[in-house]
């Protein structure tokens, strides 16, 4: 089974004097989208791959003669893993700046932006698409909604990523996960900060993973892992900016008591933050479906408001007395709150919330209404 992705036509993303960057997560389908779209082109295009020694020494000699062979007689230049060439933006620059009628797609892992490859070189020379494990939003082109949420209990447990969803045997995507985790994100991280050993990396993200949804302190994370403060805030960084984790802080405007100082942190993929605790039994036998549900709805947020250009400040709100909401969108000048729950139980809106924001709204998200938010 091929899963339609929402970036199909990147046509639609490719214009002359600009590099389109497409990056995300390892495994998520970006040399599979590249592939696709050139297979269908009708124009002379050169696929090169970073990982190709002679096409790097190109791309990184920042030699303009050296650059100007390489690109002559096509319309379009095609990378594949960008991010392995040393200042691959440089060379890039070289190419949108003096061959405009030459377009540009380079693809990368998310180590471009932790080897700070294409940032500076491009600015105003590139769009970029951030391509995330499968969405609900492109699984719903082939499935029906009852499909969708007879298969809910699948996604909280084994995720979005491509080749877990195209398996049907549970050993073969438990072990699938365990590979992306180990020889994948992991690995990407080591290399290049060039970490002594995995274990404090996965030794952080199960201390992570067992508090979705609450706030967390990383002076307390330090003192767990008997490191300083400092080396666990660089390795939260790393973790999003290689897409494992991302960060929510906390909304506060008007109140004293809200509290605002600690984030919350989430995973990318429910399947991924599983396969760090080795975790995947059905729902009926585990003890943290409420978070797994609070995960799968903010990253399948995320992936709503990047697809379909929902711009909005996202936060949670807390307040000192245990007053909270979990998802907070500020956008077009209103407040919307969301409180996630797996068992459709009637909650209230917090007076303090609804008094203190007059442009603010409240509403429940829960397995009767939550495609809705997601889709």
């Amino acid at each position: 089974m091929k899963i339609k992705r929402y970036y199909q036509d990147l046509g639609k993303y490719v214009t002359s004097g600009k590099a389109l960057i497409i990056y995300g997560p390892r495994q998520v389908g970006k040399t599979t989208l590249l592939e696709d779209y050139l297979s269908k082109i009708n124009c002379k295009y050169r696929l090169d791959s970073g990982e190709n020694i002679q096409i790097a020494n190109i791309l990184n000699s920042q030699d303009f003669q050296l650059i100007k062979e390489y690109v002559e007689g096509y319309e379009l230049i095609a990378i594949d893993e960008a991010h392995k060439i040393e200042n691959v933006g440089l060379g890039l620059k070289i190419i949108v700046d003096h061959f405009k009628d030459i377009k540009i797609i380079a693809t990368g892992s998310s180590s471009f932006e932790l080897a700070g490859q294409v940032g500076e070189p491009l600015t105003g020379r590139k769009n970029t698409l951030i391509l995330y494990p499968v969405s609900q939003i492109e699984l719903c082109e082939d499935n029906t909604v009852f499909e969708l949420k007879n298969l809910l209990s699948e996604y909280l447990i084994f995720g979005g990523y491509p080749e877990v969803l195209t398996t049907t045997d549970k050993e073969r995507k438990i072990e699938i996960l365990r590979e992306l985790v180990h020889s994948y994100l992991l690995m990407d991280i080591i290399s290049l900060e060039k970490i002594k050993g995995s274990k404090i990396l996965l030794d952080l993200l199960r201390l992570l993973a067992f508090q979705i949804g609450s706030e967390v302190s990383l002076a307390e994370l330090a003192q767990q892992l008997g490191i300083n403060y400092k080396t666990v805030a660089r390795y939260i960084d790393l973790f999003e900016k290689s897409f494992i984790i991302f960060s929510l802080r906390g909304f506060s405007r008007n109140l004293r008591k809200e509290v605002s100082k600690k984030n919350k942190y989430y995973f990318y993929d429910n399947g991924v933050r599983n396969a760090i605790i080795s975790s995947f039994n059905s729902l009926e036998l585990r003890n943290d479906t409420g978070q797994l549900w609070e995960n799968f709805l903010v990253v399948e947020r995320l992936k709503k408001q990047a697809y379909k250009k929902i711009f909005a400040n996202n936060n949670f709100w807390r307040t000192w007395d245990q007053k909270e909401i979990d998802w907070i969108e500020e956008r077009e000048g209103k407040l919307y709150g969301y409180e996630f729950k797996y068992k459709d139980k009637p909650v209230k809106a917090p007076k303090d919330w609804l008094k203190t924001y007059d442009n603010a709204s409240f509403e429940v998200i829960s397995r009767k209404n939550y495609l809705d938010f997601i889709l």
